[in-house]
């Protein structure tokens, strides 16, 4: 049975145990360790005072404390301060069973314990690392930015942008490692921030922008592992990325403006001296931008490992260049004209694989993704459709004019290609209807017309506008248009032809329906004037002296005029030339060119009239009431995948449809638009 203890009774019985403890930490020769006899008194001492009722156990404690405090004061502190470097952190070590680095050749164990010392502390303390981070990681960090800063300090000056990248990237590697096998890892974080910060963040600027060696240079000269180390300095750096992402964007800007200059220079050079040699630069100057998006867009996906960030100054670089005109036309139809040559069959002089078509065609609609005029493209694209679908039928490939449109709408959506896509659809029933017409004739003698005769029969709305005359026919091809009537409609309901007769051609003699017509009025007649022709056709004078022009004033001369001018006259007339001879078996004879180029952007201006004003009332039906900015910003964000839309026109397009009485304006408040239901 335990009796009461004092502890002042027992208290020079515990004095002589800790004076015992201290002489063994001091190495006093002839002090001897605690025997189990002694060890377990003193703990038996110890655990009564602190258990039995009339507890001491905060007095105790407080001893304890005081005892500790004053022996590292008294003894151990001293002893560390009097000795430096490693024999200061020997007698750590001695006392203490720990180590800390200094970073020169150094004992590793006596470091690692020096450390674990640190943070032995803390655990046995209070649970934290508050000595640790304290006493240790605040003075080795400071002491590392020091050291950084006057490292970074030589080597800026003295060693190029890569040379100073391979010490650097080796510094962080070392630092990495350090932690590994000295410090805690709670120091790894702070401890790269550091070497980051004073090696790389602080010196970006000097080190990007050098000038025999810079991110420019390395950009130049196709330095792919020196970009991808810069890459890995940066990306973890806060913002660190910003200068390099501003480099490239500045390099691939000025590059692709470069092209688009000799380019420029190159097509106005080749127009004067042949529009053929004008066409093979517009040609080449599309390669050399597909070829420079290659080779950055590389840079993109392998330097700088697919990151956003350069994806976005990619885009951004091309987008300069992509939205200005070279050689008096727009890259959007230079886009257009350059898919078109690859489309056509022998229409390369390089005679593409199937496989090699289908990614310049990837490439093409990639690069469509930077252009502004989206809208103006697919027109150009859906011009040059029609003319490949209906004028060309050998040298079109449907599974590569499907392919192309999945393309566009994959990239720009259904709108987008909906038209084109009618188009290709047209030209397979149309040539379904053909055949089915063709068998028509041939088990019906009654209706057969007596000529070959082959229609087209197009959806409208689907294709580009063509010019409709009311054009007087001759006999054989009333006979053969009506043979079709009849059988279009034993076939269809409810629906109404008209001819296009501009599309159409007529051969052997290779001309268009409407030339064929001028010619045929020649069957009855030996002579006509200027002013026959016109009456028996029903033309317009534009429309007769472009048909006359062609037939008697260009390359083939199938009639002669009196005068014999090169120009159309009223007072002119026309014979057959019966001399005409050529040894070509199929002689195609051109009308004069028109402008296309001209009707395009019109047809795209209206266009984008009625999306301007489609896109106004669906935004003012769904919010009743906006400002005018308010409204504005909602348009040019609804429209601005096709085309961004001119402020002026929207402000035109929004007074237009005020006085349609779809809009009002507030009573109160002029700039505020309220929707009229």
């Amino acid at each position: 049975m335990n009796t009461h203890k004092k502890l002042e009774e027992v208290w020079p019985q515990m004095e002589d145990g800790i004076r015992k403890l201290k002489n063994i930490l001091e190495g006093v020769p002839g002090e001897s360790q605690f025997d189990s006899d002694t060890y377990m008194r003193l703990y038996t001492t110890v655990y009564d005072l602190c258990t039995q009722q009339g507890r001491h156990d905060d007095a105790i404690h407080g001893i304890y404390i005081e005892t500790y405090h004053t022996y590292l004061r008294s003894r151990v502190l001293p002893a560390i301060q009097e000795k430096h470097d490693v024999f200061m952190l020997r007698e750590l070590m001695k006392r203490s069973n720990h180590e800390v680095m200094n970073g020169e050749e150094i004992d590793r164990t006596l470091v690692k314990h020096v450390l674990e010392f640190f943070v032995n502390m803390d655990v046995s303390a209070r649970g934290g690392l508050g000595y640790y981070v304290n006493d240790f990681e605040k003075a080795f960090l400071t002491d590392t930015a020091d050291y950084y800063t006057r490292k970074a300090s030589s080597w800026i000056q003295e060693d190029s942008c890569p040379d100073y990248m391979i010490k650097a990237e080796e510094c962080l590697k070392r630092e990495k490692d350090s932690v590994n096998n000295f410090l805690h890892s709670s120091t790894e974080e702070k401890l790269l921030e550091k070497v980051q910060e004073h090696l790389l963040l602080n010196n970006a600027q000097q080190l990007l922008e050098k000038e025999h060696s810079g991110c420019h240079v390395l950009l130049r000269d196709d330095k792919i592992t020196d970009l991808n180390r810069m890459y890995r300095l940066f990306v973890n750096i806060k913002n660190g990325l910003d200068p390099i992402t501003a480099a490239f964007k500045r390099h691939v800007t000025s590059e692709g403006t470069s092209i688009l200059k000799q380019a420029d220079d190159a097509m106005a050079t080749g127009k004067k001296e042949d529009k053929a040699a004008a066409g093979m630069q517009e040609q080449a100057f599309v390669r050399r931008l597909i070829e420079l998006h290659d080779k950055y867009y590389a840079y993109v996906t392998n330097c700088f490992k697919k990151d956003n960030l350069f994806y976005k100054a990619l885009k951004e670089a091309f987008e300069v260049f992509c939205n200005k005109s070279v050689g008096g036309s727009s890259v959007a139809e230079l886009f257009s004209t350059f898919s078109e040559s690859i489309l056509r069959k022998g229409g390369s002089s390089e005679k593409l694989s199937d496989d090699a078509i289908e990614e310049t065609l990837d490439k093409i609609v990639t690069l469509l993704a930077y252009i502004d005029d989206k809208d103006l493209f697919a027109e150009f694209c859906r011009k040059k459709l029609a003319r490949r679908l209906l004028f060309d039928k050998n040298s079109a490939d449907d599974d590569h004019e499907r392919s192309f449109l999945s393309k566009l709408k994959q990239q720009c959506g259904g709108q987008f290609t909906s038209k084109m896509e009618g188009m290709v659809t047209d030209l397979a029933l149309a040539r379904d209807l053909q055949t089915g017409y063709d068998e028509y004739v041939n088990n019906n003698d009654l209706t057969h017309p007596g000529t070959d005769f082959n229609v087209t029969v197009l959806t409208t709305g689907y294709w580009p506008t063509y010019k409709t005359l009311d054009l007087n026919l001759p006999t054989e091809m009333r006979q053969c248009v009506q043979a079709f009537k009849e059988f279009y409609q034993s076939k269809t309901n409810n629906k109404k032809l008209t001819y296009l007769f501009s599309p159409g051609s007529c051969s052997d003699l290779i001309v268009s329906t409407h030339q064929a017509c001028v010619l045929m009025l020649f069957n009855d007649s030996d002579k006509l004037s200027y002013s026959e022709i016109r009456a028996q056709l029903n033309l317009t004078d534009d429309d007769v002296v472009r048909l006359l022009h062609s037939l008697s004033c260009a390359k083939y001369k199938i009639l002669t005029k009196e005068p014999n001018t090169k120009t159309i006259s009223k007072k002119d007339s026309f014979s057959w030339n019966v001399e005409f001879t050529d040894k070509m078996r199929r002689i195609k004879i051109p009308l004069p060119p028109v402008d296309e180029k001209k009707k395009v952007i019109e047809d795209v201006d209206k266009d984008r009239r009625f999306a301007i004003d489609a896109s106004i009332v669906r935004i003012m039906k769904a919010r009743k009431v906006l400002q005018y900015n308010e409204l504005v910003t909602a348009c040019v964000e609804q429209l601005s995948r096709m085309f961004k839309p001119d402020f002026k026109v929207i402000k035109r397009r929004i007074e237009d449809l005020i006085a349609r009485e779809f809009l009002e304006r507030d009573k109160d408040n002029t700039n505020t638009f309220k929707y009229l239901a």
